[in-house]
């Protein structure tokens, strides 16, 4: 799999036959994807002690937010759909508070609870095939219209108004976990350091004397579009049609799934949106673009405004690329006729 976000300055130092810098960096695979996390200046057995505590930490997350095997948030399903509370842990209150907070400033269009309409398109699997369900299964599942605030929180004890609700949470958890890697690398006094998780980044302090800098992958092609500086405690992160997917008849069908519809959301290849420090910085770079994506082109701008993100990227399907203002002042174009179709987001 193609990664969202391509790291171009720690593999160009990782390259050399003589590595200058005092860069640790380790690569491994959670959340179905690649997580690349780089350290700067420190000693290499404490980098990779602490780069060990993160990935535990990681597939710890991961298997607690699992959507298809057995998990908490698995618990949490199978309850809704017998209509019975269930008592858990704290953290997982928080995110699912959480979650569905964002789902309300996203108008729906973020629906962690439309795990049933991800299932029937195939992707809820580790390895998924062309599927084409039927308009009879795509309008009962819509009839049953499951949402967020459907979920009722009582302290620590989870139910649901709706037993038609199935949280999949694989929208949020990569954002989340940025969150908590970056939380853990501040714990042992790491001050230069970059998280990848599947193309969701988060950066802390520097690459020496320079900023880290990240490419943004062209959905088309198997090169970056442009790169960005990515300064200390900024997050970026893509939603994009060219990592799960598949073609049925000549037509793309990606992961992300348009609530409204049913159906995988169509006419984006991809938008990016770079988020500033603050507590929740992962969790945006990964939850705002979605509703952004699955947007019609004309409200675009308006989900950005109601995500509270104001550097955004979106390349449509038809070859239309648009970005804020503020993004188009961060943007290092690598492809010059990318960089002259440039409209402005508004």
């Amino acid at each position: 799999m193609r990664y969202f976000i391509l790291l171009l300055t720690c593999f160009t130092q990782l390259s050399c036959s003589i590595q200058l810098d005092p860069l640790y960096h380790t690569q491994t695979y959670v959340f179905g994807t690649l997580v690349d996390i780089s350290i700067y200046g420190e000693e290499e057995s404490q980098a990779q002690q602490i780069t060990s505590q993160i990935t535990r930490e990681f597939q710890q997350i991961h298997n607690r937010l699992h959507a298809w095997k057995p998990s908490e948030i698995n618990g949490i399903n199978r309850t809704f759909t017998e209509n019975r509370p269930k008592l858990i842990e704290p953290d997982i209150v928080n995110i699912i508070q959480d979650a569905t907070q964002l789902s309300i400033q996203s108008e729906g269009l973020f629906n962690p609870a439309i795990g049933k309409l991800i299932k029937v398109w195939g992707f809820q699997r580790d390895e998924f095939t062309a599927v084409s369900p039927d308009q009879t299964t795509l309008e009962a599942l819509l009839a049953e219209q499951p949402k967020m605030t459907d979920v009722v929180m009582n302290g620590r004890q989870i139910t649901s108004n709706n037993p038609h609700v199935k949280l999949d949470l694989g929208g949020y958890a990569k954002g989340y976990a940025l969150d908590v890697g970056l939380k853990l690398l501040n714990e042992f006094h790491v001050e230069n350091a970059l998280i990848n998780i599947g193309g969701n980044v988060i950066a802390l302090g520097k690459h020496g004397d320079r900023p880290w800098v990240v490419g943004i992958q062209h959905p088309r092609k198997p090169d970056a579009i442009a790169t960005i500086a990515l300064e200390s405690g900024w997050a970026i992160g893509t939603s994009g049609d060219y990592q799960r997917f598949f073609i049925l008849d000549g037509k793309r069908y990606c992961h992300i799934i348009d609530p409204r519809t049913g159906e995988p959301a169509q006419g984006t290849q991809s938008v990016t949106v770079l988020i500033p420090p603050g507590a929740r910085a992962g969790v945006l770079s990964d939850v705002a673009s979605k509703p952004i994506f699955i947007s019609e082109l004309s409200n675009k701008a308006e989900f950005a405004k109601k995500m509270e993100v104001s550097n955004v990227l979106v390349i449509q399907e038809d070859g239309q690329i648009l970005a804020t203002p503020e993004m188009q002042q961060r943007l290092e174009w690598l492809d010059e006729d990318a960089k002259k179709r440039v409209r402005t987001l508004q």
